[in-house]
This record gives structure tokens, C-alpha cells and sequence, in this order.
């Protein structure tokens, strides 16, 4: 179990024994190996680890998109990958946003309806509020005079600061983002950090920010490291996390 330094105190997500690995026999290789943590309400947290760690996995395992081996993801005393298939995706509809590192976005839609479509069909909002609420998230992300374009007329930059406001519009209780500012300069960069900053602390959400970028520690509440699938807390790989791992790899 993992604890935190900061004014949060409410664990919102308990996650133990993750594990998952790809491939079969001897070309098996482990992504995650019994991976354990807490996420708590009003921190941004940020993970870390080197290309090929198991950051981007352990994203979607925590997020209900990709199936562990075994452990269990309980939030708010619900067993994530005990619900069918249904059921995970109306949970993570109702309390999850995502930051792909791809993008994500639909081809035929604006800027501003890519917004849109979270608050109508996401939250049954009206289309005069979602509009309004579409552009205030635009204007705060700088893309005010970008509403009316669709991702083919759109910069790397532009399309990501997009699919982040199309995130945090709805004020979801979980954000979770892969490389959120990887295609953006650090003014930009900066800016949407001190957003899911904002996010955590100001509305009390549980974020999870995987990146390389060692500028956004300052930012963040609380770091975590994953190295070869194992996870540890901090910039300091202590020995005795790989201590009697019946899946340990040479170092």
C-alpha cells in the first residue's frame, strides 16, 4: 500500500496484485507484476518509468480497458473487472475521463462538437449549455478561434489540448491521461497541467498523469515509478521491491 504526504485522505481507488503479460511461452513477456496502489480524490499523480515500462498498461488496466492477468481494481468499493462488459463501460462512461495519447478524436466533428457530444449524449444537457460550456473550455485551452475545425485542419498540438478539454468538460471523477502534453511546446505543456491540477484540487478529482517530461513533477502531488512492470513510489528504485519476485528480470 502506497501513502501520500498531501491533504488528501480519501482513497478512491484500491488496486492489488495487477498483473499482466502478452505473448505465450517463451516470447512471454510481463507488462505489470503484481502491481498494488492507492489513488486518492484531489491529487494529480503523476507516473514515470522508462519507454516500455508498463506506464501505458497500467493506465488501462486502472481504467477498465484492458483485462489483467489477475488482481483487482476497486473503486468506490466497486470491483472494476467484476462487472460485465456493459456495466464497465456506463461506469467509466459516468465517472471516467481519458487523455489518449493518440488523440482520439472523430474526424467529422469540430472542435467544438467533439465538446459537445460528451455533454448532450454523455450528461443529457441541453444544446444551448453544452454550446456555452463547449466554448469557456475552448477559451480557456486557447482554442477559441478553432471551434469551427475539424482534426485534419488541426495542428498535433491543437488536436491534444482538444481531446483534453473534451476530458475535463464533463468534471469527471477520474481523469486518466497517456502522455497528455507530449505533442504540446511547455507553455502549453504547463498550461494543461496547472488544468488537471486544477481539476484535482479545485473539484476534488483523482488524476493520473503518465509522462516523460520531468518539468510536470513540480506540479503533481505525489510521483510513482514503474520499471519492468514493478511499481515503487518516489525518484529512488528501492532494492527491496525486487527482492523475492518470483518475476524478477536482471538488472
Amino acid at each position: 500500500m502506497y501513502t501520500t504526504d498531501s491533504l488528501a485522505t480519501t482513497s478512491t481507488m484500491k488496486a492489488w496484485g495487477l498483473t499482466r503479460s502478452f505473448g505465450e511461452g517463451e516470447t512471454k513477456m510481463y507488462a505489470l507484476r503484481n502491481v498494488s496502489l492507492e489513488l486518492y480524490a484531489g491529487q494529480l499523480t503523476l507516473l514515470m518509468g522508462p519507454s516500455g515500462s508498463g506506464k501505458s498498461t497500467l493506465l488501462a488496466v486502472l481504467s477498465g480497458l484492458l483485462h489483467p492477468d489477475s488482481g483487482n481494481v476497486l473503486i468506490h468499493d466497486k470491483d472494476l473487472w467484476a462487472m460485465t462488459e456493459k456495466e464497465r463501460e456506463a461506469f467509466r462512461l459516468e465517472h471516467f475521463g481519458f487523455i489518449f495519447q493518440g488523440y482520439n478524436l472523430f474526424a467529422s466533428l469540430t472542435a467544438r462538437q467533439q465538446m459537445e457530444m460528451v455533454l448532450r449524449w454523455g450528461l443529457n444537457m441541453a444544446p444551448r449549455e453544452a454550446k456555452e460550456k463547449s466554448d469557456e473550455m475552448l477559451a480557456m485551452l486557447g482554442l477559441s478561434k478553432k471551434a469551427e475545425l475539424r482534426p485534419l485542419q488541426m495542428s498535433g498540438g491543437e488536436k491534444q489540448r482538444v481531446a483534453i478539454g473534451r476530458a475535463l468538460i464533463k468534471q469527471p471523477g477520474f481523469v486518466f491521461a497517456d502522455e497528455p502534453t507530449s505533442a504540446l511546446d511547455w507553455k502549453h505543456g504547463q498550461h494543461v497541467i496547472e488544468l488537471l491540477r486544477a481539476a484535482a484540487h479545485d473539484q476534488g478529482s483523482t488524476i493520473l498523469v503518465v509522462a516523460h517530461d520531468s518539468r510536470i513533477i513540480p506540479y503533481c502531488d505525489r510521483v510513482l515509478h514503474l520499471e519492468d512492470g514493478i511499481l515503487f513510489e518516489g525518484s529512488e528504485k528501492p532494492a527491496e521491491l525486487y527482492a523475492d519476485n518470483p518475476m524478477q528480470t536482471s538488472y
